[in-house]
């Protein structure tokens, strides 16, 4: 049986995405015609469209699409999610991980449903700060919990590849709402998310 991939891009916008790529190959002085670069607008085209499916996914719409009435009221945290972004300032990634928590108010989602929530906003073009708290209002909007605490944890290639090329710095945002703003749920999220089991 012979191989086959599917892909899903949109087909409408993916010749003009094309086009601009072999035209900045060539203005960095490549030869988009040469072998090992003839497929490159196609596939950056396709990579592009991948990185910021985020922008046609409606993080409302996941949590509601298992939401369920619970009469849990202590905190759900989901930590250690990846993230993969890119830094809308120099299209290079940000590659980290978020730690998600909340404390339902008669409502919960199902725990997947907060890793989706976390990949829509993160396949767009972004800065990390935007990011944590647009996750942080996705879930207070749509399950409107007693409390939302977000944490992200990332390393940017745009300070490590380029400016001040620091290898092993990292960038943590925070965002909190409800319950979390008091001190004492707040450090025990973040007791629970600095624990490791076992």
């Amino acid at each position: 049986m012979q191989y086959q991939k599917t892909d899903e891009y949109c087909e409408e916008t993916l010749p003009g995405l094309m086009a601009s790529y072999k035209e900045a190959l060539k203005l960095l002085g490549e030869d988009p015609e040469r072998e090992g670069l003839i497929k490159t607008p196609e596939r950056v085209a396709k990579a592009m469209q991948f990185l910021t499916q985020g922008y046609k996914q409606d993080a409302h719409a996941i949590i509601d699409s298992a939401k369920f009435h619970e009469p849990v009221s202590e905190m759900i945290v989901v930590k250690d999610i990846e993230i993969y972004s890119l830094c809308e300032h120099h299209l290079l990634p940000f590659i980290g991980r978020a730690h998600v928590a909340y404390i339902p108010n008669g409502w919960i989602t199902g725990l997947s449903k907060i890793a989706r929530v976390v990949d829509v906003f993160s396949r767009r073009l972004q800065v990390q700060e935007r990011l944590t708290v647009q996750i942080k209002d996705a879930i207070k909007e749509t399950l409107n919990p007693i409390g939302v605490a977000v944490v992200i944890e990332a390393k940017h290639l745009c300070m490590m590849m380029r400016g001040v090329q620091k290898q092993n710095s990292v960038t943590t945002t925070s965002a909190f709402d409800g319950e979390f703003q008091k001190n004492s749920t707040r450090s025990e999220f973040l007791k629970l998310i600095s624990a490791k089991l076992g």
